[in-house]
């Protein structure tokens, strides 16, 4: 899950997607490996090897595997949270959920992304986590925007006057978090962008004016 780039906070305030290609290829890598065994559970050595390299050939782009990780979750953040955005401008009204339920219909299509931001963010709860700062960023940053995205409907006229905002978000964001937990539980044992798309539904039915 990513949200718009001007909602973004960046660990190191480096764009994440630059370099060559063998460190892109690092880095979608390291993505799919954090994916499948967690950031304690992956290698440095296990990085390079799956990507083709020399571990000190993968040193040399990633001096370290804290610095793997971090530059792993921008690259992610920065490819995913573009997606959100029409015209490099992030939506806000109710388009704002629209463009969520369409994430949650390509993260179902993609697994491995699913699994880890649960592997991750579960992991990052301990302050001694090296994804700590990011998993804090993330909420800060998602939350920031879909506030901003009922505040601005609700000043158009799309939501209700009483609309309650910060509820509505948390909801939302718990909803999105809980749908892709127990999905994965599940083995993939039901439509999650569907059940997302009800929710949405049914919170417009209450809220939209």
């Amino acid at each position: 899950m990513s949200f718009p780039r001007q909602y973004r906070h960046t660990l190191t305030g480096r764009a994440s997607a630059a370099g060559d290609e063998a460190r892109t290829r690092v880095l979608e890598v390291a993505l799919d490996l954090f994916a499948a065994s967690g950031y304690r559970g992956t290698s440095v050595a296990q990085v390079a090897q799956h990507a083709g390299l020399s571990q000190a050939g993968l040193l040399h782009h990633f001096p370290s595997k804290v610095a793997l990780l971090t530059a792993a979750l921008e690259y992610r953040e920065e490819t995913e949270g573009t997606r959100l955005e029409v015209d490099g401008v992030a939506p806000l009204g109710w388009a704002a959920f629209d463009a969520l339920t369409g994430l949650v219909a390509r993260n179902a299509a993609r697994p491995s992304i699913v699994r880890l931001f649960v592997t991750l963010s579960a992991e990052a709860l301990d302050p001694a986590h090296p994804a700590h700062d990011w998993i804090l960023n993330h909420y800060d940053s998602l939350t920031a925007w879909l506030t901003a995205a009922v505040e601005f409907g609700r000043a158009q006229g799309e939501f209700r006057p009483d609309t309650p905002v910060d509820t509505l978000v948390r909801l939302t964001i718990a909803t999105m978090d809980g749908l892709q937990q127990q999905w994965l539980a599940t083995g993939e044992g039901f439509d999650m962008a569907e059940e997302f798309r009800r929710y949405v539904e049914s919170q417009q039915r209450t809220w939209k004016a």
